[in-house]
């Protein structure tokens, strides 16, 4: 049809991909890169922001008192708040006490910095996550490449999954995980979960124990 633009699928990362890809991170040269980048991409995999927001964000927009981080340039400039887990916060918490020792004055506000102090630049921070592809044993995905935005949508997919394991009505949570997405609708969060195998066989068992087994 004229006019729609072609999504293209995401590759969903499992919980242990993320680990293997934050892990190589912390092996990155030097110190700060491995710091900065190991942090970013684990807040990426459990927030589901998107980079671009993460790179923008300020020490004042990282609340590490009380677990939130404020979100002021968003890609429809709606401002929003993103609550941290505990384990989130006390990793960013020590991601700061580490940027600060190795990088007592910065030339810049940042939150994320790169090995010399200045803000993070996409491209770069782009080409660093290609290199931990390959450290951390990704193969060539001919279909769905890994690509960073795509750490968001497995987000996505990874917790309905888990509603729908545990049994919960996802079509009532469904407008808080837009909200907390950024989404304009839920229409955009429910284009997150397309295309999922898993997502599908999920939610047809769920009608089966809903309204029975129709065979």
């Amino acid at each position: 049809m004229f006019g729609k633009q072609r999504r293209i699928t995401p590759y969903i990362y499992s919980p242990d991909e993320i680990a293997r890809l934050v892990q190589a991170a912390r092996q990155l040269h030097p110190p700060l890169r491995a710091a900065t980048h190991e942090a970013l991409f684990g807040l990426l995999g459990v927030s589901g922001m998107r980079v671009g927001e993460a790179l923008r964000l300020l020490r004042e927009d990282v609340d590490l008192d009380d677990g939130v981080i404020r979100v002021r340039h968003t890609k429809f400039d709606r401002e929003r708040l993103v609550p941290l887990h505990s384990g989130t916060t006390g990793a960013l918490r020590g991601y700061a006490a580490r940027r600060d020792r190795l990088c007592p004055q910065p030339p810049t506000d940042a939150f994320f910095i790169s090995s010399v102090g200045t803000a993070l630049r996409y491209s770069a921070v782009r080409s660093t996550f290609r290199t931990l592809l390959v450290s951390a044993g990704f193969t060539a995905a001919t279909s769905a490449p890994p690509r960073i935005h795509d750490l968001r949508h497995s987000m996505v997919v990874n917790t309905v999954i888990d509603w729908q394991r545990d049994g919960v009505d996802v079509s009532s949570r469904l407008p808080v995980l837009s909200t907390y997405l950024g989404h304009v609708s839920p229409a955009s969060t429910y284009w997150y979960l397309s295309a999922v195998p898993e997502l599908m066989q999920l939610t047809a068992a769920g009608l089966d124990r809903r309204f029975g087994d129709p065979r």
